[in-house]
């Protein structure tokens, strides 16, 4: 298990203006996550006060994170590789240009995002939830979850980090939210949405013991 930063370069090039999205009056902050929480047409393509503003595919947002990752992993060309909390599969959907003989699939909560999905990628994915896998153990050689299992409730979020050590070989990543001091934890209180996971490094680390998750992992803060 390493920390490894695939993800800060994709963060950190993301402008926020956190007094902006929690000072809305159109939708003040407990109106944006309550709408936000039902990971529906609001979440993706509703008001950008409220999450995303329109989540759509932009050509080669994915590509050096993409590229780090198989350098990285060494992975075959008919990999499998399962994305937990893979949204409308654009991430799924790049891999495949790099390794068009793999088997990627995805799992996500929001029907409306599986609905919404590139209609290339949409047969390899379903709607479910990461606290309960429908794969086999060991069965993908990559398995991965960005900027998801922090919107999981504790109950949850132990079941989702087992279930998500099970289905992996060796081979594992995950993202999530992070603070290391007050500036960082007020500015992530300002900004998500969807968040139910608020812990330090320290803690999630106490996660990945307590759970016996034994992948890889790293953090974005809100600096």
């Amino acid at each position: 298990m390493k920390e490894k930063d695939f993800m800060s370069i994709l963060h950190k090039s993301t402008k926020r203006d956190y007094l902006a999205r929690v000072n809305s009056i159109e939708f003040p902050k407990a109106k944006a996550a309550d709408l936000a929480k039902k990971f529906d047409y609001e979440y993706w393509d509703g008001d950008r006060q409220i999450c995303y503003g329109g989540y759509n595919y932009i050509e080669g947002r994915w590509d050096k994170i993409i590229n780090l990752m198989i350098e990285d992993y060494c992975l075959p060309s008919d990999a499998k590789i399962l994305d937990i909390g893979c949204g409308k599969g654009y991430f799924l959907y790049d891999f495949l240009k790099f390794l068009p003989n793999a088997n990627v699939f995805g799992i996500d909560i929001s029907n409306y995002a599986i609905e919404n999905s590139k209609e290339e990628i949409k047969s390899r994915l379903i709607q479910g939830n990461a606290k309960s896998l429908p794969w086999p153990s060991n069965h993908f050689d990559l398995v991965v979850s960005i900027n998801t299992l922090h919107c999981l409730h504790a109950y949850d979020l132990d079941l989702a980090l087992r279930e998500m050590q099970r289905v992996g070989k060796s081979n594992k990543y995950l993202c999530v939210e992070s603070y290391r001091n007050e500036s960082e934890k007020a500015n992530l209180l300002y900004w998500q949405v969807t968040c139910e996971a608020f812990n330090t490094p320290d803690e999630w680390k106490w996660w990945f013991e307590r759970t016996g998750y034994k992948g890889d992992y790293s953090f974005i803060y809100f600096e």
